[in-house]
């Protein structure tokens, strides 16, 4: 996993190094103390994880954002924001930072134990926003379950790799994918909270009360063993209409009504007690067991463009009704398309082999690179735009922005890496 840290702070590097020497050898890892190395890194180096001091005085903040957002479809890493309080406020910065694919974010003196944390977490779920690797060739459908301890600092790591799961498909906009983060984080929250570890509302009130973090109420409970054990099971099916979450705890449950009812007497405005009525709010539909210790989350998504690159805004988009046929099989390979929206499904010798989505990013690369003629006929299964792209616009833009060459050179080797392993897979069990 290649790491790279934006900072000209020693101090903190120190500090970051020694929380990252367990991960890997150090020259997988980077440090990057001024603006444009930085940005030269991320646009050739392409790490995985990008851990940035958004404090940093000396590095430009703005344009590292604005070079980022710029091509999203190309700097698609996860990103570890670290900021200091007496510099900036945490919500004002995390508002300039929603269209970056942030994990975490979280002040300095959190560093020790949880950036190691949230490395930790991604290493093992990195699966669930890597471009193609879950989904069903056939049916785009992203499924899965994630076992979430009892540490309320890391909720946000787990929380925002399925959010940008959702927006790296076209499925989720800037709102729905804010809306859909706090949701899903006030109900895994409650179930850490008042499910297992048996949190009241007046026990925390008189804690928060205190000027104290409920991740420190949290922590002093999961001192008790039976507490600690516990888990909070987050299981998700991604689909191309709508989403379903479903967050179960090990507690006691709650009996949901009497909760419902007594919120028509609360002051809605007070700061606890109000994640279910934030999550039932966003949902299409927020249901409970009989017992109260598992939610249900739908919701609805709402397709989006994705961003065009930089590199390719003055070239044509083109917009693709249901049933229209994109490019044929044995067809001169005159153009290759970027993705911006829409489903397309792919057919070799009239047979249904694949499907391609906006996760693909670019659709007929192969045999426009190659100079063959299509292998496989195209078909939009429902309303779409693409970008396509010439030749010669290809290698002008390429000669602008050679990173772009880059990385396209990395996705076709992933693509070729899938293949491969797909075919041993068939073969070991042939």
């Amino acid at each position: 996993m290649r790491i790279g840290v934006l900072s000209s702070d020693i101090s903190l590097n120190l500090e970051i190094e020694k929380e990252l020497s367990r991960f890997a050898s150090m020259d997988m890892i980077g440090f990057y103390t001024e603006t444009e190395q930085a940005i030269e890194f991320l646009n050739f180096e392409m790490p995985d994880i990008a851990i940035i001091n958004f404090s940093d005085q000396a590095l430009d903040r703005r344009h590292i954002i604005e070079q980022v957002t710029a091509d999203t479809w190309l700097h698609n890493f996860g990103i570890i924001g670290i900021f200091d309080r007496g510099v900036d406020q945490e919500k004002t910065l995390a508002d300039s930072l929603k269209r970056l694919n942030v994990l975490n974010l979280f002040e300095r003196g959190r560093l020790p134990g949880n950036l190691a944390k949230t490395i930790d977490i991604i290493k093992e779920n990195r699966q669930v926003i890597s471009q193609r690797d879950i989904s069903d060739k056939f049916t785009d459908k992203v499924s899965g379950s994630l076992a979430i301890d009892n540490d309320v600092l890391a909720v946000p790591s787990y929380v925002n790799l399925l959010a940008i799961c959702l927006s790296s498909r076209g499925f989720a906009d800037d709102e729905v994918k804010t809306n859909f983060t706090i949701a899903l984080s006030e109900l895994i929250l409650n179930g850490i909270e008042h499910g297992n570890c048996k949190i009241s509302y007046d026990e925390k009130k008189a804690f928060l009360d205190q000027g104290r973090g409920i991740f420190e109420l949290a922590a002093e409970k999961c001192k008790d063993p039976r507490i600690s054990a516990k888990r909070v099971t987050l299981e998700y099916e991604i689909l191309p209409e709508r989403s379903t979450f479903r967050v179960r705890d090990q507690g006691d449950g709650f009996d949901v009504r009497n909760y419902l009812a007594s919120r028509a007497t609360r002051d809605t405005t007070a700061l606890l007690g109000r994640g279910i009525m934030m999550a039932r709010g966003f949902a299409k539909s927020l249901t409970y067991n009989s017992k109260g210790n598992e939610a249900t989350l739908t919701i609805e998504h709402r397709p989006t463009d994705m961003a065009s690159p930089q590199g390719f805004k003055e070239e044509e988009a083109v917009r693709f009704k249901k049933g229209d046929i994109v490019f044929r099989e044995d067809e001169a390979s005159t153009f290759v398309y970027y993705i911006l929206s829409g489903r397309f499904s792919v057919f070799h010798k009239k047979q249904h082999v694949g499907l391609i989505t906006p996760a693909d990013i670019f659709m007929g690369e192969m045999s426009f690179l190659l100079d063959n003629r299509r292998s496989a006929t195209v078909r939009a299964d429902e309303d779409g735009k693409l970008i396509r792209i010439s030749k010669k616009s290809f290698i002008k833009v390429i000669k602008r922005y050679p990173h772009y060459g880059i990385f396209l050179s990395r996705l076709i080797a992933q693509k070729l890496a899938r293949t491969n392993a797909a075919t041993a897979h068939y073969m070991a069990g042939a």
